[in-house]
């Protein structure tokens, strides 16, 4: 099964059951300062263990930084 994860096409044995489950793997210990698209659609925190994944999803991930 694949994924494209910030642009970047990723191979997975077995996808994960939701969107937390691969942030979970992809940025574990992370859930602030994340703000996370489906598909061109921005997903709230509230429904990442309810968003399924399919084959070929594209999931644009980015991550608040601190500086200036």
């Amino acid at each position: 099964m694949e994924l494209i994860i910030n642009h970047t096409r990723k191979m997975y044995d077995v996808l994960p059951d939701n969107l937390e489950a691969l942030l979970a793997m992809e940025l574990p210990g992370k859930k602030k300062g994340i703000a996370v698209a489906l598909n061109n659609r921005i997903i709230p925190l509230s429904a990442w263990a309810e968003t399924s994944l399919n084959n070929l999803d594209s999931i644009l991930i980015i991550t608040a930084t601190q500086g200036g």
